[in-house]
């Protein structure tokens, strides 16, 4: 596979969390949650895109949501559970991206806000993002238009997933090189 080509990222927000008396870093999802990641997962498939990897925060949400996640899709990626996810700031979370080995093209991210919401935002840049060819121009702009005005409105929902592009190596991404190409959210 050509480092040039075309890749794609998916940050997936973990599902609604419950609030028992344990650590943050164990705490389970609600039962909405636990809904959500499935109906997430039924919207992922319908993307159509075939993930190549799966980096996910080792936090039980986390875990939770893409264990829920993963069964409506079509086919399981390879999954990383990486203890670096977990309270990672945007700049991170590209760290941990950069890492990744070229011959993946689709990855998805499951993590925590506030830095999937910051990642989504600073990986496209300016407002207009990043042409990469890959839909029509109108498209794209139509596109990253609506998912940048519903995460500057409503913020990264639980259980949202925001889907990114931009072409080059892993190496090389950095903030304002993808475009924001789609966010979905379930119903509130």
């Amino acid at each position: 596979m050509s480092v040039a080509e075309s890749r794609r990222i998916v940050l997936f927000r973990h599902a609604k969390a419950d609030w028992p008396q344990v650590t943050d870093h164990e705490r389970p999802l609600a039962e909405r949650g636990r809904l959500d990641a499935a109906t997430a997962g039924s919207r992922l498939a319908d993307t159509g895109i075939p993930f190549d990897l799966a980096l996910c925060s080792t936090a039980v949400r986390t875990r939770e949501t893409w264990k829920l996640a993963v069964h409506e899709l079509a086919h399981r990626p390879k999954t990383v559970y990486e203890e670096r996810l977990y309270e990672a700031s945007p700049g991170e979370l590209i760290a941990v991206l950069n890492e990744t080995p070229d011959d993946a093209r689709n990855v998805i991210l499951v993590g925590h806000n506030p830095s999937v919401q910051g990642l989504a935002e600073i990986l496209p840049g300016a407002e207009t993002g990043t042409d990469t060819g890959t839909d029509t121009e109108a498209d794209t702009e139509a596109g990253s238009a609506e998912a940048r005005e519903w995460l500057k409105q409503r913020g990264f929902a639980a259980a949202g997933f925001a889907v990114l592009s931009f072409t080059g190596s892993w190496k090389a991404l950095e903030p304002g090189v993808a475009t924001l190409d789609d966010y979905w959210a379930p119903s509130e």
